[in-house]
């Protein structure tokens, strides 16, 4: 396996931000908050998360709630935000947004 991309300062991190609406940047991660209309929503909005995140070798922290769903992504090997968070930020508003009307918001 190849040695990790570096991470990204602060200043990268938040400048990138701008082209994902509702993503911020704190302690090292970028995080996002998506509301379900209730517990299945949140199982299949997690479910397709995980498909997206193992097709990607990518492990996010996802804090699973009957009515939400919490995203932290973070490049451990790299200690930071890569690239390679950003590309799976991009991913997750993709699946979010391809989804039927009002089932999940953000």
């Amino acid at each position: 396996m190849s040695s990790p991309k570096p991470a990204h300062n602060a200043d990268t991190v938040t400048a990138r931000l701008t082209t994902l609406p509702g993503w911020s940047y704190a302690d090292g991660w970028i995080r996002r908050e998506f509301a379900t209309d209730g517990w299945r929503s949140t199982m299949l909005l997690v479910n397709a998360i995980a498909y997206l995140a193992e097709a990607a070798d990518h492990h996010p922290d996802l804090g699973v709630h009957w009515g939400r769903v919490e995203i932290r992504l973070q490049s451990h090997d790299a200690g930071g935000v890569t690239d390679r968070d950003l590309d799976l930020a991009r991913r997750i508003e993709r699946l979010v947004h391809d989804q039927p009307v009002g089932w999940i918001t953000g």
